[in-house]
C-alpha cells in the first residue's frame, strides 16, 4: 500500500507544478499588467517603470517564475500587488466562506440525490424515476450562472423572500439566522448543479445491486422491500462516494461563478477581482489552493479505489 501511495504522489507532484507553470504563462500572455492599470502608485507613464521594477515585472518570465516558486517552497505566497497585504492572509479570510457555501451545497446534494436515486431504482418508471430524470436534465442542461440569475429574479426580485447578495446584511452584526438566509440561494444553486451526476450514478448503482444474487435471496426469504433497499444502497455506496469525490473539481469551478454572481466573499470573488486588477500574486495563490484541493481529492479517490479493490494496487505495483 505504501508503494501504491508513493506512485500516486509521484504522479501528482509534476502535475501540480505543471499547473502552476501553465497558469503563470497564461498570466504573462494576458494583455496589460498592474502597472498599466495604475496599481497602488498611480498609472502615469513615469511611475510604470518604477512599479514594474519593484514588482519584478521587468525580469524574464523564467526568472520571475523561479522567484515565485522559491517563495512557494518556503511557504511564502508573496504579497498582493494591489493592496500590499499577504496573499496567505487574504486567502485565509476567504477560505471559510467558500467552505460554508460549497460544503452546504454538496451536503444538500448528497442528502437529496442519494434517496432520490435509490427511489428511482426501486420503482423504475414511477414518479420518483421521472423526478430523478427531470433533476438530472436540469442539473446537466442549465448552467450555474443561469440558475443563479433565475433564482435571484424569482426569489429576490419577484417574491422578495430572500436576499440576492452578500453573506450578511450590511450594517448588522452577522447573526447565524442572517447567514442562513443569505446562504439559501447560492447553496441551492450549488446543490442543483451537483445533483445530476449523483442521482444518475446512485440510480445506476442501485439497479445493478438489486440484480445481485444476495438481493434475490433476501427477497426469497421474505425480507421487506425497505430492508432490501437498505442492503442494496449499502452495496452501492462505493461508486456513489467516488462520484462525489470525482465531482468536487467541477463543484469548485461552478462555485467560483456562483460566488461572483451573489457577491459571496469567498475565494471565487477574490479570484475574479484579482484577475480584473491584474493582481497576479493573488491569482497564483488561489491557483495553488484550488490545484492542491483538486489533486488531493483525486489522490483520495485513488486511495479509496486501492483500499476497496486490491487488484488496483497490484496492477499499479506491477507497472
Amino acid at each position: 500500500m505504501i508503494r501504491y501511495i508513493r506512485k500516486r504522489l509521484a504522479t501528482a507532484v509534476p502535475v501540480f507544478f505543471g499547473i502552476t507553470i501553465l497558469v503563470f504563462l497564461c498570466l504573462d500572455l494576458a494583455p496589460g499588467t498592474i502597472a498599466d492599470l495604475g496599481g497602488e502608485e498611480g498609472g502615469s507613464a513615469g511611475n510604470q517603470a518604477i512599479l514594474e521594477e519593484r514588482l519584478g515585472l521587468d525580469k524574464p518570465l523564467p526568472q520571475r517564475y523561479l522567484v515565485w516558486l522559491g517563495g512557494l517552497l518556503r511557504g511564502d505566497l508573496g504579497d498582493s500587488w494591489q493592496t500590499g497585504r499577504s496573499v496567505s492572509e487574504s486567502i485565509a479570510q476567504r477560505v471559510g466562506p467558500s467552505l460554508i457555501l460549497t460544503g452546504t451545497g454538496v451536503a444538500l446534494a448528497v442528502l437529496l440525490a442519494i434517496p432520490l436515486g435509490a427511489a428511482a431504482a426501486w420503482r423504475p418508471g414511477s414518479g420518483w424515476d421521472k423526478a430523478a430524470s427531470v433533476c438530472s436534465m436540469v442539473s446537466f442542461g442549465v448552467p450555474g450562472f443561469l440558475l443563479s440569475l433565475a433564482g435571484v429574479y424569482v426569489f429576490s426580485v419577484v417574491l422578495g423572500w430572500l436576499p440576492s447578495a452578500r453573506m450578511y446584511t450590511a450594517g448588522t452584526s452577522g447573526t447565524l439566522g442572517d447567514l442562513m438566509c443569505h446562504l439559501i440561494l447560492p447553496a441551492g444553486v450549488v446543490c442543483v448543479s451537483s445533483m445530476g451526476e449523483l442521482v444518475r450514478q446512485t440510480r445506476s448503482a442501485c439497479l445493478e445491486t438489486l440484480g445481485e444474487d444476495y438481493i434475490r435471496t433476501a427477497r426469497a426469504k421474505g425480507l421487506g422491500e425497505l430492508a432490501v433497499m437498505r442492503h442494496a444502497l449499502r452495496g452501492s455506496l462505493l461508486p456513489v462516494l467516488t462520484t462525489v469525490l470525482s465531482h468536487i473539481p467541477h463543484i469548485i469551478g461552478g462555485s467560483v461563478v456562483v460566488e461572483r454572481i451573489f457577491g459571496w466573499p469567498g475565494m471565487g470573488s477574490l479570484l475574479f477581482s484579482a484577475i480584473s486588477s491584474r493582481d497576479f500574486g493573488i491569482v497564483m495563490g488561489v491557483t495553488v489552493v484550488i490545484a492542491l484541493t483538486v489533486l488531493g481529492t483525486n489522490l483520495a479517490l485513488d486511495l479509496l479505489y486501492g483500499l476497496a479493490d486490491p487488484r488496483v494496487r497490484r496492477e499499479e505495483a506491477d507497472r
